[in-house]
Protein backbone atom coordinates (compact mmCIF):
# COMPACT_ATOMS: atom_id res chain seq x y z
CA UNK A 1 0.00 0.00 0.00
CA UNK A 2 2.67 2.46 1.25
CA UNK A 3 4.38 1.72 -2.43
CA UNK A 4 1.61 2.01 -4.51
CA UNK A 5 0.63 5.62 -2.63
CA UNK A 6 4.18 6.84 -3.19
CA UNK A 7 3.40 5.45 -7.45
CA UNK A 8 0.49 7.94 -7.25
CA UNK A 9 2.11 10.56 -5.69
CA UNK A 10 4.55 10.78 -8.33
CA UNK A 11 2.02 10.30 -11.24
CA UNK A 12 0.15 13.40 -9.79
CA UNK A 13 3.30 15.22 -9.57
CA UNK A 14 4.07 14.18 -12.64
CA UNK A 15 0.95 15.13 -13.86
CA UNK A 16 0.72 18.40 -12.05
CA UNK A 17 4.39 19.60 -13.52
CA UNK A 18 3.26 18.46 -17.07
CA UNK A 19 0.22 21.12 -16.83
CA UNK A 20 2.58 23.73 -15.75
CA UNK A 21 4.37 23.16 -18.43
CA UNK A 22 1.85 23.16 -21.01
CA UNK A 23 0.53 26.25 -18.87
CA UNK A 24 3.61 28.17 -19.41
CA UNK A 25 3.91 26.83 -23.16
CA UNK A 26 0.19 28.22 -23.75
CA UNK A 27 0.75 31.60 -21.55
CA UNK A 28 4.56 32.19 -23.61
CA UNK A 29 3.12 31.61 -27.26
CA UNK A 30 -0.09 33.78 -26.26
CA UNK A 31 2.60 36.47 -25.32
CA UNK A 32 4.56 36.29 -28.54
CA UNK A 33 1.47 36.18 -31.02
CA UNK A 34 0.57 39.37 -28.59
CA UNK A 35 3.60 40.81 -29.00
CA UNK A 36 3.75 40.08 -32.53
CA UNK A 37 -0.08 41.64 -33.67
CA UNK A 38 1.59 45.23 -31.38
CA UNK A 39 4.74 45.06 -33.88
CA UNK A 40 2.71 44.51 -36.81
CA UNK A 41 0.05 47.66 -35.07
CA UNK A 42 3.02 49.96 -34.50
CA UNK A 43 4.69 49.16 -38.03
CA UNK A 44 1.31 50.23 -39.64
CA UNK A 45 1.42 53.39 -37.84
CA UNK A 46 4.65 54.01 -38.35
CA UNK A 47 4.09 54.06 -42.04
CA UNK A 48 0.88 55.95 -41.80
CA UNK A 49 2.93 58.59 -39.87
CA UNK A 50 5.55 58.48 -42.88
CA UNK A 51 3.17 58.62 -45.29
CA UNK A 52 1.38 61.60 -43.75
CA UNK A 53 4.86 63.61 -43.15
CA UNK A 54 5.70 62.77 -47.01
CA UNK A 55 2.20 64.44 -47.96
CA UNK A 56 2.70 67.36 -45.61
CA UNK A 57 5.71 67.96 -46.37
CA UNK A 58 5.56 67.62 -50.49
CA UNK A 59 2.18 69.96 -49.67
CA UNK A 60 4.51 72.52 -47.85
CA UNK A 61 7.15 72.22 -50.90
CA UNK A 62 4.22 73.37 -53.70
CA UNK A 63 2.93 75.84 -51.31
CA UNK A 64 6.73 77.36 -51.57
CA UNK A 65 7.06 77.26 -54.83
CA UNK A 66 4.17 78.84 -55.60
CA UNK A 67 5.26 81.53 -53.61
CA UNK A 68 8.22 81.69 -55.15
CA UNK A 69 7.10 82.05 -58.75
CA UNK A 70 4.17 84.75 -57.59
CA UNK A 71 7.03 86.31 -56.17
CA UNK A 72 8.99 86.25 -59.39
CA UNK A 73 6.52 87.36 -61.35
CA UNK A 74 5.14 90.18 -59.61
CA UNK A 75 9.10 91.09 -59.46
CA UNK A 76 9.46 91.01 -63.05
CA UNK A 77 6.29 93.53 -63.80
CA UNK A 78 3.83 92.40 -66.98
CA UNK A 79 5.47 92.04 -70.61
CA UNK A 80 6.18 95.14 -72.47
CA UNK A 81 6.89 96.32 -75.27
CA UNK A 82 9.23 94.10 -77.49
CA UNK A 83 8.63 91.17 -75.69
CA UNK A 84 7.78 87.90 -77.17
CA UNK A 85 4.01 87.30 -76.66
CA UNK A 86 2.77 84.51 -74.89
CA UNK A 87 1.18 81.88 -76.51
CA UNK A 88 -2.75 80.98 -75.88
CA UNK A 89 -6.04 80.22 -76.66
CA UNK A 90 -9.14 81.82 -75.35
CA UNK A 91 -12.36 79.94 -75.66
CA UNK A 92 -15.13 82.94 -75.84
CA UNK A 93 -18.36 82.81 -74.21
CA UNK A 94 -19.80 81.46 -77.36
CA UNK A 95 -17.86 78.02 -77.24
CA UNK A 96 -15.15 80.20 -79.86
CA UNK A 97 -11.56 78.85 -79.53
CA UNK A 98 -9.03 81.62 -80.66
CA UNK A 99 -5.25 81.14 -80.93
CA UNK A 100 -2.59 83.35 -80.87
CA UNK A 101 -0.90 81.23 -83.18
CA UNK A 102 -3.50 81.72 -85.85
CA UNK A 103 -3.54 85.43 -85.91
CA UNK A 104 0.22 86.06 -87.28
CA UNK A 105 0.27 88.83 -89.49
CA UNK A 106 -2.60 90.24 -87.91
CA UNK A 107 -2.43 93.91 -85.08
CA UNK A 108 -4.27 92.17 -82.25
CA UNK A 109 -5.35 94.22 -79.01
CA UNK A 110 -5.74 92.07 -76.02
CA UNK A 111 -7.66 94.05 -73.39
CA UNK A 112 -8.04 92.21 -69.84
CA UNK A 113 -11.30 93.84 -68.19
CA UNK A 114 -13.59 92.82 -65.51
CA UNK A 115 -17.47 93.45 -64.64
CA UNK A 116 -16.56 94.59 -61.24
CA UNK A 117 -13.87 97.24 -62.57
CA UNK A 118 -15.24 100.99 -62.77
CA UNK A 119 -12.42 101.99 -64.86
CA UNK A 120 -12.39 99.67 -67.48
CA UNK A 121 -16.05 101.48 -67.63
CA UNK A 122 -14.29 104.48 -68.87
CA UNK A 123 -12.88 102.78 -71.52
CA UNK A 124 -15.48 100.37 -72.86
CA UNK A 125 -17.71 102.71 -75.73
CA UNK A 126 -13.95 103.67 -76.98
CA UNK A 127 -13.24 100.02 -77.25
CA UNK A 128 -16.39 99.04 -79.02
CA UNK A 129 -15.62 102.35 -81.36
CA UNK A 130 -12.13 101.21 -81.99
CA UNK A 131 -13.59 98.07 -83.27
CA UNK A 132 -16.28 99.00 -85.17
CA UNK A 133 -13.60 101.14 -87.08
CA UNK A 134 -10.96 98.59 -87.73
CA UNK A 135 -13.25 95.48 -88.33
CA UNK A 136 -13.46 95.69 -91.85
CA UNK A 137 -9.93 95.82 -92.63
CA UNK A 138 -9.82 92.39 -91.84
CA UNK A 139 -6.05 92.93 -90.30
CA UNK A 140 -6.84 94.14 -86.83
CA UNK A 141 -8.27 91.64 -84.01
CA UNK A 142 -9.59 92.88 -81.10
CA UNK A 143 -9.58 90.41 -77.98
CA UNK A 144 -11.79 90.82 -74.49
CA UNK A 145 -10.10 88.22 -71.39
CA UNK A 146 -12.33 88.65 -68.73
CA UNK A 147 -10.50 88.44 -65.54
CA UNK A 148 -11.81 86.81 -62.38
CA UNK A 149 -15.26 87.16 -62.76
CA UNK A 150 -18.70 85.38 -63.20
CA UNK A 151 -19.99 84.48 -66.35
CA UNK A 152 -23.54 86.20 -65.63
CA UNK A 153 -22.14 89.30 -64.66
CA UNK A 154 -19.47 89.32 -67.37
CA UNK A 155 -22.27 88.93 -70.36
CA UNK A 156 -24.13 91.41 -68.69
CA UNK A 157 -21.84 93.80 -68.20
CA UNK A 158 -20.92 92.75 -72.22
CA UNK A 159 -24.48 93.72 -73.01
CA UNK A 160 -24.60 97.39 -71.11
CA UNK A 161 -21.91 98.41 -73.57
CA UNK A 162 -22.84 96.76 -76.13
CA UNK A 163 -19.42 95.08 -76.69
CA UNK A 164 -19.60 93.07 -80.12
CA UNK A 165 -15.53 91.73 -80.30
CA UNK A 166 -14.88 88.00 -79.22
CA UNK A 167 -14.60 87.95 -75.63
CA UNK A 168 -14.39 85.18 -73.54
CA UNK A 169 -13.12 83.93 -69.58
CA UNK A 170 -9.29 83.76 -68.39
CA UNK A 171 -10.07 80.18 -67.18
CA UNK A 172 -7.51 79.36 -64.40
CA UNK A 173 -6.31 83.27 -64.85
CA UNK A 174 -3.74 81.17 -67.72
CA UNK A 175 -4.10 83.92 -70.04
CA UNK A 176 -3.71 86.60 -67.36
CA UNK A 177 -0.81 85.05 -65.48
CA UNK A 178 1.55 84.93 -68.81
CA UNK A 179 1.19 88.29 -69.40
CA UNK A 180 1.90 88.80 -65.99
CA UNK A 181 -0.69 91.81 -65.22
CA UNK A 182 -1.13 93.18 -62.08
CA UNK A 183 -4.50 94.62 -62.47
CA UNK A 184 -7.28 95.35 -65.04
CA UNK A 185 -7.69 97.21 -67.43
CA UNK A 186 -4.80 96.51 -68.78
CA UNK A 187 -4.10 96.11 -72.52
CA UNK A 188 -1.32 94.76 -74.96
CA UNK A 189 -1.26 95.86 -78.86
CA UNK A 190 0.75 93.04 -80.61
CA UNK A 191 2.47 94.04 -84.12
CA UNK A 192 2.09 91.77 -87.00
CA UNK A 193 5.37 89.98 -86.65
CA UNK A 194 4.37 89.05 -83.34
CA UNK A 195 5.68 91.35 -80.65
CA UNK A 196 4.05 93.34 -78.13
CA UNK A 197 4.01 97.28 -79.54
CA UNK A 198 2.48 98.92 -76.64
CA UNK A 199 1.32 98.57 -73.32
CA UNK A 200 -1.68 100.23 -71.65
CA UNK A 201 -1.75 100.12 -68.10
CA UNK A 202 -5.01 101.66 -66.85
CA UNK A 203 -8.06 102.99 -69.37
CA UNK A 204 -8.06 104.60 -72.62
CA UNK A 205 -8.97 107.89 -72.41
CA UNK A 206 -10.16 108.28 -75.98
CA UNK A 207 -11.10 106.28 -79.12
CA UNK A 208 -7.94 109.13 -80.97
CA UNK A 209 -5.46 107.39 -78.16
CA UNK A 210 -6.34 103.78 -79.53
CA UNK A 211 -6.12 104.45 -82.80
CA UNK A 212 -2.84 106.82 -82.12
CA UNK A 213 -1.46 103.33 -80.81
CA UNK A 214 -2.92 100.96 -83.85
CA UNK A 215 -2.35 102.73 -87.15
CA UNK A 216 1.16 102.90 -87.29
CA UNK A 217 1.55 99.23 -86.52
CA UNK A 218 -1.06 99.06 -89.74
CA UNK A 219 1.95 100.49 -92.17
CA UNK A 220 4.64 97.91 -91.35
Amino acid sequence: MGAEADTERRDENLNKNSNEVNLSESNTETSQSSNSRLGQQVKILGMGFSIGAILAWGAVLALLVLLFLGLRRSQEGPVGANDEVPNFTLTTFDGEQISMQDLGGKVVVVNFWASWCKPCEQEAADLESAWQYYQPRGDVVFLGVDYVDTEPEALEYLEKFAISYPNGPDLGTRISQAFRIRGVPETFIIAKDGSIASFQKGPYTSLAQIKAAIDPLLEQ
